[in-house]
């Protein structure tokens, strides 16, 4: 049955609609169960009934009906159970047939979309086997009509739906954008490049170099472009491109190509895919994600070979680009200022187009479940960066909402300015400092304009995933002294290479079957001191006459780990000193972000001066959900009750120590945890730039003594979804409720 669960999703990839796919799925089933029918209902959730999408018979039993009940019969009974059912003498439709009966639900999370069923005119015992094959083929059928649907196709016709559509994906950079869309397709199509023999080799060699040398010129103008507008960190994506189009490897197998007879155009295709092919078969998320690159230089090349000017986008003034699988060129192409919102089919956070739109402030949906790219074209969007939907064709009604909810977000943040010079305090006495996260040159800049008590957590290896290499201790030294020096006197706290996970370096990829629970964080840094020291240095001679550094290690999960990096930081202060920099040692942290540290704090304490939790993490690991992972990540809720005693346990345990404790994850940015934060006593709060004022006027706002008897009521609560209505009523009650909605 694998070869043909095999074939069957072969030749659904070929299918051109739904429908057919459905009608090649019916017919393969019957022929592999040799049943005699095998049809396959869809639901319709507005008329409340199934809808016969595709049935394959060997007209020995009759044309099922048309559209059923959504309760009637056994198909009702399998969509009630969201199980198999099966069934022996069944009476059939016209006579008095005895029949054999097979049902499975096509389900995609809980929802039951369809059923399959297969049917036999005579006895017949389906075995477990047959029924583990309609399982496996429900399963992976479910998807393939979640996709259609998002795309616009209504049970037989392939018409948009008259509201709205929404495609869901994931928010990768927050905010609201209004605009047209503006579809991006790829310049040329290696796909459809024949093979040609060829005997003019020096020709050949010649219009591929020349070809060659066009896109490079191309890139080199993209990167001039953005250069006035972009950190010279974040340039660095388009160094990478030009990387590519200067390697002698891919020159190199171009010509062995054309030298055995192959024509320009079909050497590139060949050489191209086999780039793609190695890139894409690897583990590591962002290697797999520079196959995406690859191919899209490898477009440009194309375009220029067959010798025909692409002909240049019209971007209207609210440009809202869309497209399969977007690049960083594709937005570079945008002229400066007519951007205002990027949607990508394909693609994570750690995309380059997604750090490229970070650092733009450009919200951003990347994974857009569904989406239909030929389809969106021209097409007036709504895309909230901030849930990761993007309405197409928005109502009136939609469309008025948002605007409306634009302005008075507008209106509000101008109203908080008012708060920046003000103390973060609240209004029986309780201090709270609020501390910026940053890793990127802009980050800090926008840190500068928010008046805040410095930097609680600036994530260096974003210093480490922008270059081709290791940075040399100078060029570390230089950044830090930067940061150090723009913020003096508050306080810095930068966190140790932290790499691993879903933060690879593009140049050391580390291949793990789960990379979360695998060499990360201090495991690495700890296994490679030369890198480790290296960084050591850097920090604490950056330091030099300043007063305002902080160190901090992550991913600790035990004692003897923070023991081998202090020696290390000993040796490297020793290193330093000896080179006469007048430094001071520095206080030293940990992240609390694996369970194991947490039930360790009290010995931590006898070691580090202060402790940060790391809630993003915390959450994953003591959830056991992956929040990249798009079927679980709705389990992933930071207002768990498992969550808030952990913080609360790690609270008392800090203050017990006579050690500050602060959180720098997601979870300090949602207005509603924050109450709980304050109400748990964190002494301070690190975030994005973007969310610190909102914070601040919660903390303002509400009393202490009040967000203390607010976290006593929920604690004992067990279930995420009451609390949050708890703390939701309390800010609508205090004036705070255009932090739980949309607007002002």
């Amino acid at each position: 049955m694998l070869s043909v669960l095999r074939r069957i999703a072969q030749e659904i990839d070929l299918a051109g609609d739904l429908v057919s796919a459905l009608n090649i799925v019916a017919r393969c089933v019957r022929e592999a169960m040799q049943v005699h029918l095998c049809r396959i209902y869809l639901v319709d959730p507005k008329q409340k009934q199934y809808v016969l999408m595709a049935f394959d018979n060997n007209e020995l039993l009759p044309v099922p009906s048309q559209s059923l009940a959504l309760d009637d019969g056994l198909l009702g009974l399998v969509s009630q159970r969201v199980a198999p059912v099966a069934h022996l003498n069944l009476t059939g439709d016209t006579a008095d047939e005895k029949l054999a009966f097979l049902g499975v639900p096509i389900v995609y999370h809980r929802q039951v979309l369809g059923v399959i069923a297969v049917e036999e005119a005579n006895h017949r015992i389906f075995t477990e086997d047959e029924e583990a094959f309609l399982v496996t083929l429900a399963a992976q059928l479910a998807g393939t009509v979640v996709h259609a649907k998002d795309m616009g196709f209504v049970f037989k016709t392939a018409v948009k739906p008259v509201e709205e559509t929404c495609l869901q994906g994931i928010p990768a950079v927050a905010g609201v954008a209004i605009g047209e869309a503006i579809v991006v397709y790829p310049p040329a199509d290696l796909d459809a490049v024949p093979d040609r023999q060829i005997t003019a080799i020096a020709e050949e060699l010649k219009r591929f170099d020349d070809a060659l040398n066009l896109a490079r010129e191309d890139i080199i103008q993209l990167q001039q472009r953005v250069e006035p507008i972009l950190p010279r960190e974040e340039q660095v994506l388009f160094s990478a491109y030009l990387q590519v189009l200067n390697s002698p490897e891919l020159k190199t197998d171009i010509y062995n190509e054309i030298h055995d007879g192959q024509w320009a155009e079909g050497a590139l295709r060949n050489v191209i895919k086999k780039h793609m092919l190695q890139f894409s078969m690897m583990e590591d998320h962002y290697l797999k994600e520079r196959a995406e690159d690859i191919l899209a230089l490898g477009q440009r090349i194309l375009v220029h070979l067959q010798e025909r000017t692409a002909q240049p986008l019209q971007y209207p003034a609210k440009t809202i680009l869309v497209g399969e699988k977007l690049t960083a060129a594709d937005l570079a192409d945008v002229p400066e200022g007519l951007l205002c919102g990027v949607v990508s089919y394909s693609g994570s956070g750690n995309s380059h187009v997604a750090i490229l739109a970070r650092a733009l402030n450009i919200p951003t949906i990347m994974s857009a479940a569904g989406l239909a790219v030929t389809a969106l074209e021209g097409k007036s969007v709504v895309l909230d960066g901030y849930h990761g939907c993007l309405y197409i064709d928005p109502s009136p009604k939609l469309l008025q909402n948002y605007k409306r909810w634009v302005k008075e977000e507008e209106e509000l943040d101008r109203e908080l300015q008012k708060l920046c010079e003000l103390p973060t305090i609240t209004s029986d006495g309780k201090e709270v400092q609020l501390l910026l996260n940053a890793g990127l040159a802009r980050d800090v800049a926008l840190s500068l304009n928010t008046a805040t008590a410095g930097i609680g957590l600036f994530r260096t290896e974003m210093s480490f995933m922008n270059k081709p290499k290791f940075p040399t201790e100078t060029e570390q030294r230089e950044l830090y002294r930067k940061l150090l020096q723009a913020f003096a006197p508050r306080p810095v706290v930068m966190r140790t290479l932290d790499i691993g996970g879903d933060k690879p370096l593009p140049y050391l990829p580390i291949q793990e079957d789960n990379p979360f629970l695998g060499w990360r964080g201090i495991r690495f840094t700890l296994d490679h001191p030369d890198i480790f020291l290296m960084q050591l240095r850097a920090l604490l001679s950056a330091s030099e006459n300043l007063s305002n550094l902080k160190i901090m290690f992550p991913m600790v999960t035990s004692v003897e780990e923070v023991d081998e990096a202090l020696q290390l930081l000993d040796r490297a202060y020793q290193d330093v000193t000896q080179q006469g920099f007048k430094i001071a040692m520095p206080k030293i942290g940990v992240m609390l972000e694996v369970p194991a540290a947490i039930f360790q704090m009290e010995a931590l304490a006898k070691r580090v001066d202060f402790f940060s939790v790391g809630s993003n993490d915390l959450t994953q690991y003591i959830l056991a959900v992956d929040r990249n992972n798009a079927r679980v990540c709705g389990r992933f809720d930071i207002l768990h009750p498992a969550i808030l005693r952990t913080l609360q346990y790690a609270v008392e345990k800090a203050h017990a120590c006579h050690k500050p404790i602060s959180l720098c994850g997601e979870i300090a940015s949602d207005a509603v945890a924050a109450v709980l934060l304050l109400g748990l006593g964190f002494d301070q709060l690190s975030m994005n730039a973007g969310i610190l004022l909102r914070i601040k006027w919660i903390i303002r706002t509400i009393p202490y003594n009040r967000a203390k008897e607010l976290v006593a009521r929920v604690l004992v609560l067990n279930s995420a979804s009451l609390i949050r209505v708890e703390v939701e009523k309390l800010l609508d009650e205090v004036g705070l409720g255009a932090l739980i909605r949309a607007g002002k």
